[in-house]
């Protein structure tokens, strides 16, 4: 019975013994295992991560991981690079980004955390006037779309000066705001607002406005002629000189880049009134005494020349030059008082009221029907001017003989 007992205890602690050192030798392999993994630190799409590993390659390490490394993807080392303890190791997932530049549109993968790395990475340069949406300092994200809209050099006119811009493919109103350019009220611009621009538009900002103006015009006053009967024929008098008016005018007038385009009467105010000039005319005939072969002679004149007879169906040759109302030295009103300047095609002479008198009708050849109204410091004896609306006519007349007869 001992023996049996003895031999019992024997075998249960071989048995004890032997699961000890099965327990100790797996502790000791698992102890062995994980001693012998390596330390290696993870930054995983910023996410920070420390694992322990037998991976002999940065590939299998990330296969372990269950992650598909891509071909665009960012890693801070090549998938065949050894394995080493407390080794660091960045990867960054590649995202699909749509770039559109200057309306071309192409699809990017890559693994750039910003907009502006991602420029830099695909060798993309942005110029100053680019328009670029988002901005640089945007974080990517997947699917993003980014847009660059291509300056271009544009003229612009305002107020009539010309100068230069950059603009990208943006509306008119957009683009003086970019420019600092402010509209007034009644400021027109061409082409509208809305208009889209391009590389061959020249925007107009024509600046308008409205002032006030306020101007004096003399009001010319008439020649009035008043018969006298007390005054030889063809003798004159001023009864009264003449005065112009003068009337006060205010104008609106429009301006476009500082130059008039409209003007409106708004209202006017009389400053001072006209006052005719009154000059009398004579019309006293001259008593005239004949005698059979004698020349007559005036009756109460025995001894003036005798080119004060009467004229009537006279007909004798003169010297004939010609003049305007704009002549130097001339006020434009014969001497019996008939505004020229108001009469440009009056048909007027010049005389010698000793040989021609004033008021007399006369017919000049190569000038025709008109009446000796004027008078003139040189017109004496036989030479007549004849009046002409503009000097190229005066010139052309000259001077040259003609005849004349006494109508009246």
């Amino acid at each position: 019975m001992k023996n049996l007992f003895s031999k019992s205890l024997s075998k249960k602690k071989l048995a004890i013994l032997s699961a000890s050192f099965l327990v100790f030798l797996s502790a000791l392999g698992f102890f062995l295992y994980e001693g012998t993994k390596k330390t290696v630190a993870l930054t995983l799409d910023g996410q920070e991560k420390v694992v322990k590993t037998h991976a002999a390659t940065i590939q299998e390490l990330f296969d372990e991981l269950n992650i598909s490394l891509g071909t665009e993807d960012y890693l801070s080392m090549a998938t065949n690079a050894k394995v080493k303890d407390d080794l660091e190791i960045v990867w960054k997932p590649a995202k699909q980004v749509q770039l559109v530049d200057d309306q071309k549109k192409k699809t990017y993968w890559t693994a750039s955390d910003t907009v502006e790395e991602f420029l830099k990475e695909q060798k993309i340069i942005i110029k100053e006037h680019d328009k670029l949406t988002p901005g640089p300092d945007a974080k990517l994200k997947k699917d993003l779309k980014i847009d660059i809209q291509r300056a271009f050099p544009l003229k612009v006119k305002v107020g009539g000066k010309e100068q230069k811009g950059w603009s990208t493919s943006t509306t008119v109103a957009d683009f003086l705001s970019q420019q600092g350019i402010e509209l007034n009220e009644l400021d027109r611009v061409e082409p509208a607002l809305t208009e889209t621009v391009t590389k061959e538009t020249l925007i107009k900002v024509i600046r308008v406005e409205k002032v006030t103006d306020v101007v004096e015009e003399p009001v010319k006053f008439a020649v009035v002629t008043k018969k006298d009967g007390t005054l030889e024929k063809g003798a004159q008098k001023v009864v009264t000189e003449g005065r112009e008016g003068l009337l006060s005018k205010k104008y609106e007038v429009v301006l476009e880049d500082g130059k008039e385009v409209a003007r409106k009467l708004v209202s006017e105010k009389k400053v001072r009134d006209k006052q005719d000039k009154i000059v009398a005319m004579g019309t006293k005939e001259t008593v005239v005494q004949v005698s059979r072969g004698s020349t007559p002679t005036p009756a109460s004149s025995s001894g003036t020349s005798s080119s004060n007879t009467s004229s009537s169906g006279k007909e004798f040759y003169v010297n004939a030059t010609a003049y305007t109302a704009g002549c130097n030295g001339c006020s434009g009103v014969t001497a019996t008082g008939l505004n020229l300047k108001s009469n440009p095609n009056a048909k007027v002479i010049a005389v010698d009221p000793s040989v021609i008198p004033l008021g007399s009708k006369v017919h000049v050849e190569g000038y025709g029907y008109a009446i000796a109204a004027d008078t003139g410091g040189a017109i004496k004896g036989n030479k007549i001017d004849v009046f002409v609306p503009n000097n190229s006519q005066a010139y052309r007349w000259g001077n040259k003989r003609v005849k004349i007869k006494i109508l009246n």
